[in-house]
Formats: structure tokens, sequence, C-alpha cells
């Protein structure tokens, strides 16, 4: 078992701090059983697609939607329900009518800037004129905790659809974690029956249960036992929820020691940490793909596998030729640099230019041949929200520089002015609203309420909540025991006669101390069954050295008595 332990001597204690997220019961919020409480936090969404192109089909495949269609490019979208609960992402998919368009740009003035919005799709090619090459695939599986449910089912039959489209050259390993790590092979192996036999036994065991120890597994697939070959693209593939909070710690790892290797990362669940997943999928030049049920297992792998079967379009670059645009400053932050891209992936950027005016190029080397396409920006259709999109890839890109040792004040300098500008929350600022009108009754002190949350949909709450009925019916003082029993009576009440935010607060003032099971280590309860057995140990010495002490007096006692009868002898 490897743990990060950071040593923190401000205390004069000595002792190591392991848990790798320092605030976390500041952040953590407290989650409702759902076994005996209704769902709360109601969600109301409307979105309005402007494409860009006609549309054909539009879904989302977790949520039920209405659609009105306001012209053949743009459509207005509702939930069916009209509120549904926070329990889980909202997706939305949608296809253009017949072929894909090759390219559509957007644009949008604020404050004299022109923010440029591009998409546009690489050419195609039949897949037998596309150069493979064999690939050695490091597969992570988690199998945590939080996994517990339908998420641990969707991420074994996706490994096992990865290894079953592995080919014979190819070569592969497998790493599971939970509060440990295990490394199926000594080695990267040849991808044939034996071995992907083996493999498929050792996820077919797999259950899900433990805390999140996640940086000693991916360090441990990073590590590049074959760093000139040449002959294999070599690909790390991590299936998880990716539910923790030292997300920094992560992604340096990756930045830092990813080497030859690209980074994919699969997320398993109705509400996987996307963040962590883009940012991480990003930084090792991978892609995300994300996988909310076990009935889109097999086509979303299908999918996912050709990207990695494929090659990737490198060395992309845009910039502004021809006309008054010439030498404007253009910021391509999609992220800078721009990634490689896989099979069927459109390029999407977002820009900043002085002038509207001239062609924004675009180019990169595909199978081995340059590709270039120009987008006259005089074309471009007008559009809302732009700059703030910009912003948004603006401050991530800063962001991503962290991991790569640039100086942190610089950046957070440059967030802040990013953010500022266009009113955006980020990691260095925060909006605040002021309620002029008072509310709190006069003399009541002003006080500070966590408001729970859903547990995502698909995660077993059996398991995520064994620890509290543990502790109720175990040793656990029967005054906690009362509170306990107490919250769900009064949880089950407040919830389900009046499921909103009102209800919602009220629950969380009586749960307090009732939180989401802590899945990201185990540590403090390991340091503290360690320093139970030090004192254990401590006390057995203490005591065995006073009898040992006190035995020796004894014997010298009855020596001495013995020979003063001896001397009394006549």
């Amino acid at each position: 078992v490897i743990q990060m332990v950071d040593f923190d001597n401000k205390g004069g204690s000595g002792f190591g701090v392991v848990d790798p997220v320092p605030d976390r019961d500041a952040i953590e919020a407290p989650i409702l059983d759902p076994r005996e409480n209704a769902k709360i936090n109601p969600v109301t969404l409307t979105v309005r697609l402007a494409a860009g192109f006609p549309l054909g089909t539009v879904e989302s495949p977790y949520h039920e939607i209405t659609s009105k269609e306001q012209d053949a490019e743009t459509r207005i979208l509702t939930l069916k329900n009209d509120t549904v609960p926070a329990d889980r992402d909202f997706e939305l998919k949608w296809r253009a009518t017949g072929e894909a368009p090759n390219a559509a740009l957007f644009t949008e003035e604020v404050d004299g800037k022109h923010y440029l919005l591009a998409f546009l799709t690489p050419p195609r090619i039949a897949p037998d004129r596309l150069p493979k090459k064999d690939r050695e695939v490091i597969f992570i599986i988690d199998n945590s905790g939080s996994m517990a449910g339908e998420s641990i089912e969707q991420a074994k039959l996706a490994l096992d659809d990865a290894l079953t489209r592995l080919k014979p050259a190819d070569t592969f390993n497998v790493v599971r974690f939970d509060d440990t790590f295990e490394v199926l092979f000594d080695d990267a192996v040849r991808a044939d029956g034996e071995n992907l036999a083996i493999a498929r036994a050792f996820v077919n065991r797999l259950t899900a249960d433990g805390g999140t120890e996640m940086l000693p597994a991916l360090q441990a697939a990073l590590i590049d036992r074959n760093a000139g070959d040449t002959e294999r693209v070599r690909q790390v593939v991590f299936i998880t929820d990716g539910a923790i909070g030292n997300e920094q710690q992560l992604f340096d790892a990756i930045a830092q020691q990813r080497g030859r290797s690209r980074v994919f990362t699969v997320g398993i669940g109705s509400a996987p940490n996307s963040f962590f997943m883009t940012r991480a999928a990003e930084l090792g030049r991978g892609t995300f793909t994300h996988i909310g049920a076990t009935s889109e297992v097999r086509e979303k792998m299908g999918t996912f596998f050709a990207k990695l079967e494929n090659p990737v379009m490198t060395g992309l670059s845009a910039q502004l030729a021809g006309g008054a645009g010439v030498g404007a400053e253009l910021s391509v932050v999609s992220p800078d640099p721009l990634p490689d891209l896989y099979l069927g992936e459109p390029v999407v950027l977002a820009a900043i230019a002085d002038k509207p005016e001239g062609m924004l190029a675009i180019s990169g080397d595909f199978a081995g041949n340059p590709w270039q396409v120009n987008m006259d920006l005089a074309q471009a259709t007008k559009g809302e929200g732009i700059g703030k999109l910009w912003a948004r890839r603006k401050i991530a890109s800063l962001e991503a520089e962290r991991s790569y040792g640039t100086d942190w004040e610089v950046l957070n300098r440059e967030v802040e002015e990013v953010a500022l500008a266009h009113h955006l929350v980020s990691s260095r600022t925060s909006l605040v609203a002021v309620d002029v009108k008072v509310t709190r009754p006069e003399g009541e002190d002003v006080s500070s309420t966590k408001l729970p949350l859903n547990l995502p949909a698909g995660w077993d709450a059996d398991k995520w909540f064994a620890d509290e009925e543990a502790d109720v019916q175990g040793d656990v003082p029967s005054p906690q025991k009362t509170f306990l029993q107490n919250f769900r009576k009064q949880a089950t009440q407040l919830v389900a006669a009046a499921p909103t935010s009102e209800a919602a607060a009220e629950v969380a003032r009586a749960n307090q101390a009732l939180t989401l099971p802590q899945t990201a280590t185990p540590a403090e309860r390991n340091m503290i069954i360690g320093l139970i057995l030090m004192l254990l140990a401590v006390m057995t010495g203490a005591i065995l050295r006073m009898y040992g002490r006190f035995g020796r007096k004894v014997r010298r006692a009855e020596t001495a008595r013995n020979a003063e009868a001896r001397n009394r002898l006549p």
C-alpha cells in the first residue's frame, strides 16, 4: 500500500498528514440516503442549440427532452418532465442532416475585440488506406468503493470489450486500484489467447470496495520499460468514475511522467468527475469517453477503439492570413497548443483577433500528408457567448500550465484578469450576490448550513451507507444512535413532504454529522490503528520491564533470606 505523506510540523506534533485533500471537511457535502428520503435539488433546463448547419437527430441519452424547431439549424430543447432531480449528468448529442459539414465559423464582438469559434471536420479516408501501428496498451481499472453498483459492472464490461479488440501483435497490461493497487503482469505481454484469458479472469474477480488511491496506480501505468520502441504506439486507458479530490497531483503526474504515452480516460457511471477526466485526457494528449449506462458499453467502446486504432492528426496550428487581419493578435486556447485529433473528431477552437478580416488558416499533418483549410472571417455567423467561451478555455489553458511548473503567481494574476473581464467564476474569482432586504429575524445569529446532495443514480446505497449502519449497530454510543435514527425519521418527513431548498436546508441542519463515506483514502483509520498498536506495544513493554524488575527484587530478597538462614545454622 502506497500513501502520500506530507509532513507538517507547524503544530509540533511530528505526525504526517496523509489525506491528499486537506480541506475535505470544508468542501464535502452531506449525501441523502435515497432508501429513506425523497430526491431533492430539482433542476429545470432550457437549451437553445444553434449548430450552424442543418440539424438531423438531437437526443439526450439520460433524460427525456422535448424539441421545438425554430429553423433548420436551430432547436429549443427542454426537459419533458419540466424538473428532474440533480443525480446524473445531462448529455446532449446532435448530428448533421446527411454528411457532416466540413466547417462552421462563428464570431462575436465584445468591447472592440472579435472572438472566433471554429468547427471543422478532417477529411475522411477509408480505413484500409490508413497506416496502422502495433500498440502497447496499459489498462487501469478503478475498483474502489465509489464504483459499487452499476459502475463496476460497466467498467468490467468496457475492459472486457477492450481486451477483445486487441490484435495478436499488440501488447498489454492491466492495473487495478482501490486503496491499494495491483499490476497483473511484470511487463506488457502479447495479446495471445493465454494472456487474454488470464486478464479476463482477473477482471471478472474484481469487486468494488475500499478507498481510492489513484496516484500510485497511475504512476505505475506511466512507467515505460520500452521507451525506445518506435514500432509501437503506447496508450494508457484509464477506466474510472474519478471520485477523488486531489486532481492536481494526478495532473502533475501525467504532465511530468507521460513521456511517449497517450492517456485516454473512460468515465463510468451517471455522474463521473468530468473535470478530472477531460483535463487528464488533454494533458495526456488523448480523449475522454463517457459511458453512463451498461447498454452503451459496446457502442461507445467500439467508437473509442476506432480512435485508438487509427492514426492521429498532429502538429495542428492556426493563424490569420490575408486581408487587413495579417499580423493581428490570435490566441488559440482549445487548448494551446491544439491537441492531436483522433478519427471522427472535429477541430474546435476559440480565438481572439483585433479585426474580423482575412482568413483563419488551420493546418496539420494527417496520415503522413500535409493538410490545411482556410476559413473566411467575413463569412462567419454572428453568435452570442463566444467571448465567454474563449475566456473559459483561456482560463483552463492557464490552469493546465501549473502542471508544467509555470510560476503560480503569474498564472493566478492572468486567471484573475481574464475572469474579471468576462465576469466568470474561476479558481481565483467568485460572484457575490448581496440581498439588501433583511429577512433574518432581529437578534438571530447568522449560521452556515451545508445543503445535502442526491446520491448519483446507479450508485449502490447499501454499500455507501453501510458504514453508518454498522456504526449504529456497533460501538457508537447510544446518544449517537438516537441522533442518527432521529435524523433519518426527520429527513424522510421533511424532504418527502416538501422537496425544496428550504426542506433540504432543514435536513442539512440535522445532518451536520452524516456525510458521504470518505473513499479517497483510509489513511486516517490506518494511522489511528497504528497509533493504538504502538501504544499497546509500549504498554506491554513497560509491563514486562516492571515485572522483570519485580522478579529480580523477589529473587534477591529470597537469596538474602536463604543466606541469613544459613548463617544462623549452628
